[in-house]
């Protein structure tokens, strides 16, 4: 048995699943408080505001749509119901790719580029109050990294 694994065995079961519970109820507060705030200041549901944050930090401001609804792990069905909204707010516009017929883009307007800078800075400062200020730049940064270890370890 390694090292690793006797650590992991040492650990009692409902310590192990209270420390997942914590962590489960701290993002839920965390993701709810900046959410609320930017429902608040937006009138942005969590799925448009995932998607304008995909798109204004991809090249070009836009995304094939099916890549859009997978890693906004959005059914396409789903997707298609945002996609169609946001066109409406004249968020994003659909673009066809010029050298595959099958591919459409979701591509920012000027309004939706615009609308999806405010909304990340805004984002920012909710989360430097929210998740630096209460952890501070170590341990935030060290949260950080542990969720990309699990992400990767657990993405099938």
């Amino acid at each position: 048995m390694t090292e690793p694994d006797m650590l992991a065995d040492a650990i009692d079961d409902d310590e192990i699943v209270t420390w997942w519970g914590l962590v489960i109820e701290g993002y839920l507060a965390t993701h709810q408080g900046l959410m609320d705030e930017i429902a608040e200041r937006f009138g942005l549901a969590p799925a448009p505001f995932d998607i304008l944050l995909r798109l204004v930090r991809s090249p070009e401001h836009r995304m094939p749509m099916t890549r859009l609804a997978h890693e906004a792990a959005l059914t396409s069905g789903g997707f298609t119901k945002v996609a169609d909204r946001m066109v409406a707010a004249d968020l994003i516009r659909r673009e066809p790719c010029d050298t595959d017929r099958r591919v459409i883009y979701a591509a920012l307007t000027e309004h939706g580029t615009e609308i999806a800078n405010k909304a990340r800075a805004a984002c920012a400062e909710i989360l430097r109050r929210r998740v630096l200020a209460p952890l501070g730049p170590d341990a935030a940064a060290g949260l950080a990294d542990a969720m990309r270890t699990l992400r990767s370890a657990n993405s099938a």
